[in-house]
């Protein structure tokens, strides 16, 4: 089995609708960290699991000075946020969101 693991930090803004008082229910920003981890048990026909740059450009086109309340489709928790990541990047089986220092959310798929 092939590993990669790419680090790619992103500044976003976003709001949660939430059903109880938290500062988090107003427009605030993020300078995070989201670790993409991938395998493979065959190498591509370039030899990798999958190229670095298509993680970032998935990464930094959707995350990166974005209002992620505005541009993603759902709420955009740290959470989500990991699980939608994981669905977008090829032969992604986890995603760790670290949105601020004490603040981390995994996603990681099941049965692998």
């Amino acid at each position: 089995m092939y590993y990669i693991e790419k680090h790619i930090e992103v500044s976003f803004a976003h709001q949660l609708d939430l059903p109880y008082e938290s500062r988090c229910t107003t427009l605030h920003g993020h300078n995070a960290m989201i670790t993409i981890f991938c395998k493979s048990e065959k190498l591509n026909a370039e030899g990798m699991v999958v190229d670095f740059q298509h993680v970032k450009r998935i990464v930094k086109k959707n995350l990166d000075h974005c209002n992620l309340s505005e541009t993603l489709p759902f709420q955009p928790t740290a959470e989500n946020i990991a699980y939608w990541l994981c669905t977008q990047i090829p032969c992604c089986y986890k995603v760790v969101v670290q949105e601020s220092e004490g603040n981390i959310a995994i996603y990681e798929k099941d049965g692998l």
